[in-house]
Order: C-alpha cells, then sequence, then structure tokens
C-alpha cells in the first residue's frame, strides 16, 4: 500500500511475526526475512515485538537501498504469530 506524506511516497509492508518465549526471555523473528536478519529478542513480549518492528524497518531500508526485491505474502493465522507493519518512504 503506497500513500503520500507531504512530498514522500511512503510504502507500507506487512509481515508475520513468530513471537516465541525462549527461557528469560521472548524471541521474535519474521520466517520472510529471517535469513536477512530479521530476527531479535526481548526480555517481555511488548518488548520483543518492538525491537522487531525496528529490526524489520532497518532490514527493509537495507534491502531497498541494494535494489533487492522486498518479499511479500499473505497473512496466515498461526499460534503465536501477529502482524507487523512496516512504512518506509520510497
Amino acid at each position: 500500500m503506497y500513500e503520500t506524506y507531504g512530498d514522500h511516497i511512503v510504502k507500507t509492508y506487512k509481515f508475520k511475526i513468530i513471537i516465541e518465549p525462549d527461557e528469560e526471555r521472548w524471541i521474535a523473528y519474521s520466517p520472510l526475512l529471517k535469513d536477512k536478519g530479521g530476527a531479535t529478542w526481548g526480555y517481555t513480549k511488548d518488548e520483543a515485538l518492538k525491537n522487531i518492528n525496528e529490526v524489520l524497518e532497518m532490514v527493509v531500508e537495507s534491502m531497498i537501498e541494494d535494489g533487492e526485491q522486498i518479499p511479500e505474502e499473505p497473512f496466515i493465522e498461526a499460534k503465536n504469530a501477529v502482524e507487523s507493519e512496516v512504512a518506509i518512504a520510497v
């Protein structure tokens, strides 16, 4: 989805995020972008979700700068899955 903000065109990408408990922390990753660095953690589920949104924004920006195509997939409900949006100015 594209939107305009002032002089900028913004594309919003949506990714499936998996959040899982792991001993004393939570692991969060995007299966679609995990091999590009789309994974992180937090001490709480909310912190992991905040961190993965920041990481995905950096991954997508890097891919755009490198001329790589951003993969997209339909969101399918799954256990421990949430949907995350990343808005990038292009």
